[in-house]
């Protein structure tokens, strides 16, 4: 492990103990440990008050002076940053698996969305395009443009330690902002690796402020950033009881939330799938990264005609799912986070059996494993009518669910209160177009003949309802991350007002 460190660049200020600023230690330690093995990885120092001041300080100061560089030259800095997670791509995919429990390829994957999302800020910073539209007043030129906000504070979670953050700060980095990152206590030892690399590029060339990070133990410090209105935008992942809890407070302050919250992802089989295509995206959507993903498959609605054949083939693929070590490249899950997940799991097993539903597969922790978490992935024959089928549990269970029609299957799929992520797999030209109408899927995201799981970066990331609105990654998600202002110039020597209006002296 500690080679693996070294190979970061990491080293440790006291022995064992990294620490995410060069100043006096805060005398106040969190341990990494690996669920892979339950093994110690390092401890990382907690940020104290008076650490968290200065960074935010520091963090205001870098902003007055980062945001006056022009986008494409901050573009530049971000390229450095990329090439430097490209050239580490292998040791930082390894140090993901070894303390979130993600297997190697899905570590390195999440590697290489940082890679992919610094190169699409690159092309970004000479694309922040505003408008320009007609006036009515002659003589007059109107327009719109877009500045940079300030401060942005990122919280993340757990089951994406690397590629939420980046998804982040690469392109708040290039709008001109500059990055306050808390990550999720669980995952300390990754983010303070990725912060290290980006903090010595920018640094490099003169803003060693532009990308900060502060730890803590619990959620205490991210209830301070969202309090604090030293920063204009907070982007919160994780729960959505975390969430509301964010953008209750940073509402009122009047502050601005990009939330990325929960998912009760749902995928629909039609008659006319090709089950080819399905079982490997359900197989990926529900079991990859042990159902942590906030796009996990949660659902999976079949028509009545073809559920006995889905199921019997489902069966057997789950049955082919090799279980354990997240190094090891033949290994398919690794173990869930923590014993808290665990126990989440098997108390949803109960709930499941309380109301009625079946166990298909699995159901059950597999305690002769190297460490207590690791769990079989889960099929459950379910009824929609189930209390716990509209909650997200962040395990490997899978509710198979009966439909007679379409417009059913989407009422199923509508019916939760999340509405991050859904799915059809039809080759049927008017079912597909229904799903992705107006009456159809009430997701901010919806694939055809593909999982749930699996987004590119080019695409805007996030949800609606209870999953919170905000949109990361993509597209013109980088207008959250600024202020917009319109402007009117008038080159006459007259004053005329608006709408007709005379206001003479």
């Amino acid at each position: 492990m500690n080679s693996l460190l070294q190979s970061l660049g990491l080293k440790a200020k006291n022995p064992g103990c990294f620490s995410t600023e060069i100043r006096e230690s805060s005398g106040n330690y969190l341990s990494s440990y690996s669920p892979v093995d339950g093994a110690e990885i390092a401890t990382v120092e907690i940020t104290s008050e008076e650490d968290y001041d200065w960074v935010v300080e520091r963090s205001r100061e870098t902003f007055l002076e980062w945001r006056r560089v022009p986008a494409p030259k901050r573009g530049e800095v971000i390229r450095r940053i990329g090439n430097a997670f490209r050239d580490l791509k292998q040791p930082l995919g390894e140090l993901v698996t070894r303390e979130m429990g993600k297997i190697r390829a899905e570590g390195e994957g999440e590697i290489q969305e940082a890679i992919d999302i610094a190169d699409f800020a690159v092309g970004l910073s000479r694309q922040l395009y505003g408008k320009t539209m007609h006036s009515e007043r002659a003589s007059h030129r109107m327009y719109e443009q877009w500045h940079p906000l300030g401060p942005v504070g990122v919280i993340t979670a757990f089951n994406f330690p690397a590629a939420v953050w980046a998804w982040n700060a690469m392109i708040a980095a290039v709008c001109g902002d500059v990055v306050v990152w808390k990550p999720s206590e669980i995952a300390p030892l990754t983010a303070v690796a990725l912060n290290k690399i980006a903090h010595e590029v920018a640094a490099q060339e003169g803003f060693p402020g532009l990308f900060s990070l502060v730890v803590s133990d619990g959620p205490e410090l991210g209830k301070k950033m969202a309090a604090d209105s030293r920063f204009p935008l907070i982007s919160a992942t994780g729960s959505c009881r975390m969430g509301r809890s964010v953008g209750e407070v940073v509402a009122s302050r009047f502050g601005k939330s990009l939330l990325e919250l929960g998912g009760n992802n749902a995928a629909i089989v039609m008659p006319d799938a090709e089950l080819d295509l399905v079982l490997p995206g359900v197989l990926f959507g529900a079991v990859g990264t042990a159902g942590q993903r906030c796009t996990s498959l949660r659902r999976l609605l079949v028509h009545r005609s073809i559920e006995k054949e889905v199921l019997e083939k489902l069966l057997k693929a789950y049955q082919q799912v090799r279980i354990g070590d997240p190094l090891d490249e033949k290994t398919l899950m690794g173990p869930l986070v923590h014993e808290q997940a665990v126990r989440q799991y098997l108390d949803a097993i109960k709930a499941i059996k309380d109301q009625g539903g079946e166990i298909v597969y699995g159901g059950a922790s597999l305690p002769e494993m190297p460490s207590p978490l690791y769990v079989l992935p889960t099929i459950v024959s379910a009824s929609r009518d189930m209390p716990i089928v509209q909650h997200e549990t962040f395990a490997p269970i899978l509710y198979v669910i009966g439909f007679d029609t379409l417009d059913e299957a989407i009422d199923i799929q509508n019916s939760v209160p999340q509405g991050l992520s859904s799915a059809i797999f039809t080759t049927n030209l008017k079912n597909a177009e229904a799903f992705l109408s107006h009456g159809g899927s009430d997701c901010g995201i919806a694939n055809v003949n593909i999982g749930t799981s699996g987004a590119e970066i080019g695409g805007a990331f996030g949800g609606e309802k209870e999953t919170g609105g905000g949109r990361e990654s993509g597209s013109d998600s980088w207008k959250q991350y600024m202020r917009r202002q319109t402007n009117t110039i008038n080159f006459s020597s007259e004053l005329p007002l608006a709408q007709g209006i005379r206001f003479e002296l």
